[in-house]
């Protein structure tokens, strides 16, 4: 019988496309991987895969292996977890994935309840602004906005936040409040790039009695980061349009103001997202359920709808 980290090793690297991300789907070293192939290769004694210096291509053989291989193996691991979580508690490294702002703001704190229920689970995080490959990139939880469902995976919303016009009180001092979006255009302010796209994020406001308007103003500085508009903002280098979880404690602590307090922009809900596997290491299922709970309990949508 074949060992199944052999077979494992050539499904990630077929799925990944390479062996540099397949060992880091699976703790491993690339060298390690290769090696495991290697030894998949000469038990069976055909070449799975095509090798040159830029990437790998599955042969024949290989791409039949991976059709018969890929649904076993996954049921076999699915029961293999499920079989860990009835016999013990929550136990192994989770890796997740974060935006900065959220992740740092609301998140992190969580982190030390869940370490005082959980202690046998280790942490690995990733902060990054960008959308990330959960399967792909093989993180067991990723927190944000704006990630495409693909097939495998799921997404519980955590809450809906919204666009919302701020600035620094000093920095309108002397200066008429706004009425309309358009009065945003005699305002400087800090813009916002798109960290998949490259390019600049226009927003459009709406109100409550249906209205639409570009919120459009001179632009002092671009930035791919919410929380650095935010410091901006602060500092007053004019107004930022920030997401409510980006906005909210600094303007409870009066450190920014909202303009035009009638309009926002609307964008996709913020979730956590995991595997569809129905059996789920115990280890993501408790922390998908524990931050749940907390931002339930914390009423963290409702203070997003509030803003």
């Amino acid at each position: 019988m074949l060992p199944l980290n052999l077979l494992e090793s050539f499904l990630q690297s077929a799925e990944s496309g390479g062996f540099s991300p397949a060992a880091r789907r699976l703790g491993m070293t690339p060298a390690a991987v290769s090696k495991n192939v290697a030894r998949l290769e000469a038990r069976l004694g055909v070449r799975l895969f095509q090798r040159s210096t830029r990437r790998l291509a599955l042969t024949e053989a290989g791409e039949r292996l991976l059709q018969q291989v890929r649904g076993p193996l996954g049921e076999l691991q699915g029961a293999i977890a499920g079989a860990a979580q009835d016999a013990g508690e929550p136990a192994g490294t989770l890796k997740v994935a974060l935006a900065h702002g959220v992740g740092r703001q609301y998140i992190l704190p969580l982190l030390k309840g869940f370490l005082a229920r959980y202690p046998a689970v280790q942490h690995d995080w990733r902060f990054d602004n960008r959308t990330v490959d959960l399967i792909g990139e093989g993180y067991d939880v990723a927190i944000g906005g704006g990630i495409d469902l693909a097939p495998g995976v799921v997404a519980r919303a955590l809450g809906r936040p919204r666009i919302l016009v701020t600035a620094a009180p000093g920095y309108l001092d002397g200066r008429p409040l706004p009425r309309h979006p358009a009065d945003l255009a005699g305002l400087q302010g800090v813009a916002r790039r798109s960290a998949e796209t490259g390019r600049r994020r226009d927003y459009l406001l709406r109100n409550g009695a249906g209205e639409e308007a570009l919120a459009e103003f001179r632009t002092v500085a671009t930035f791919d980061d919410p929380d650095a508009m935010a410091q901006a903002a602060c500092m007053g280098l004019g107004v930022a349009l920030l997401p409510a979880p980006h906005a909210a404690p600094l303007l409870e602590s009066g450190q920014l103001v909202r303009l035009l307090p009638d309009w926002h922009a609307e964008v996709g809900p913020l979730s956590i997202y995991y595997s569809s596997k129905q059996l789920l290491p115990a280890k993501t299922r408790a922390f998908v359920d524990y931050v749940l709970a907390q931002m339930q309990a914390t009423d963290f949508a409702g203070r997003l709808d509030r803003l």
